[in-house]
């Protein structure tokens, strides 16, 4: 038995209803369910797009780039659509830290806050508490514990931070 011989003609057929296909999926439901890109808006009506935030809190960003400036730090965080994270350090009593920080565009709800070392209570003590897309300052830990920020993003695309700190201070990172 010989095998069926193809045409060229229907193998180029064959190729652009393929690759015409593959666009499709691609466009409506790869794109929606992996990177919340949606042109066609299909995703969204077929609940592809909120797989897109499943796994947005384990892969939240923080990378620390020392600068060449002596004990200044720029962390730089990225916030998921609709998420929150928490930055802390770990100062003790009195210890002091300038920073600085701004988003990509987009303000932020944020709690500048501080937990005692050692307690179980669930205690902590806001400093500052506000919705900005940059704030700069200084702050003196009151105690001795972790401090840092609890960062909000109540919109719909990520939000990146570059963070620059200096002071007294051990990085403890995303909580």
């Amino acid at each position: 038995m010989t095998p069926p011989i193809v045409s060229t003609k229907t193998l180029l057929k064959s190729t652009i209803v393929a690759t015409i296909i593959a666009l499709i999926v691609l466009v409506v439901f790869i794109l929606p369910a992996e990177y919340n890109i949606d042109p066609t808006h299909i995703g969204h009506r077929l609940g592809l797009t909120a797989l897109a935030h499943h796994d947005d809190e384990a892969e939240s960003k923080a990378d620390i780039i020392v600068n060449a400036k002596q004990g200044q730090q720029v962390i730089e965080v990225t916030v998921p659509a609709g998420k929150g994270i928490e930055y802390k350090f770990q100062m003790a009593q009195y210890e002091k830290m300038t920073y600085e920080w701004i988003t990509d565009g987009e303000p932020l709800y944020f709690d500048l806050h501080g937990e005692p070392q050692g307690d179980t209570t669930g205690y902590f003590e806001s400093y500052a508490i506000a919705t900005l897309s940059a704030m700069k300052g200084s702050f003196t830990s009151p105690f001795a514990g972790s401090h840092g920020w609890y960062w909000k993003n109540n919109s719909d695309k990520p939000v990146a931070i570059q963070l620059i700190v200096e002071g007294q201070y051990e990085v403890i990172g995303l909580k």
